[in-house]
């Protein structure tokens, strides 16, 4: 089972935090705190995010310094941040929240609506990748083991079947998350996430059908990383 995704709030505000916490509540996910740039980087240091709800204006370490710090880190570089502003300075200021990294860039006061359907995308996102890497390495595991008995005492056939029907159920599930982004118009970000998550879906497919009876005798592919 896929444990629940973790979202990232950071606000210097508490009531800001606490309206976030109100708004996003209903995804029944786990919501974070950091109250300044540098909690939120010591929190994401040990912990893995599914989306960053990141305020611009904090004293000392800023929003653009600290989406900065995230996507210098190799471990939370592909972290999606969401921009919350009060203020509105003009495309100048957009356009210096996108090249610090951000997904999206939301002006306060925002729609609750809009802010929750835009978190539930990359949370589903998350999940979804997180699926994945765990048919991976099944799969890892039954190329490493030589199609031996090597998960749950299963027989390789009772195995491929089991890790075929898995994948199936992820393919399903993107697929549909696919079409949602589409009837939506959703950010580009979102799109582009979920066109690799789909061609990662493609290549475990290949090398699970590699391993099945009767394939031909070449070497499967390697599941993706």
């Amino acid at each position: 089972m896929v444990q629940k995704a973790k979202i990232l709030l950071v606000d210097d505000r508490p009531e800001n935090l606490l309206a976030l916490e109100a708004i996003l509540s209903a995804l029944d996910q786990t919501l974070v705190r950091a109250s300044s740039g540098e909690e939120a980087l010591k929190a994401l240091l040990t912990d893995d995010f599914a989306v960053i709800l990141l305020d611009v204006q904090m004293p000392g370490m800023d929003g653009f310094e600290t989406a900065a710090h995230i996507k210098r880190r190799e471990r939370t570089r592909d972290i999606p941040i969401i921009f919350l502003t009060a203020i509105n300075h003009g495309p100048h200021h957009t356009f210096r929240g996108y090249a610090a990294g951000a997904v999206d860039y939301i002006s306060k006061p925002f729609d609750p609506w809009v802010l929750r359907a835009k978190v539930s995308v990359f949370v589903e996102l998350y999940m979804k990748n997180c699926q994945l890497r765990e048919q991976a390495a099944l799969l890892r595991l039954q190329l490493e083991g030589g199609q031996q008995d090597t998960v749950d005492n299963k027989e390789p056939a009772g195995l491929l079947a089991e890790l075929s029907a898995r994948l199936a159920a992820v393919e399903e599930q993107a697929e549909a998350l696919s079409k949602q982004l589409d009837d939506e118009s959703a950010d580009a970000a979102a799109v582009a996430t979920a066109a690799h998550l789909e061609r990662k879906l493609t290549g475990l497919r290949r090398a699970l059908d590699a391993l099945e009876p009767g394939a031909d005798g070449s070497a499967p592919l390697p599941p993706p990383s």
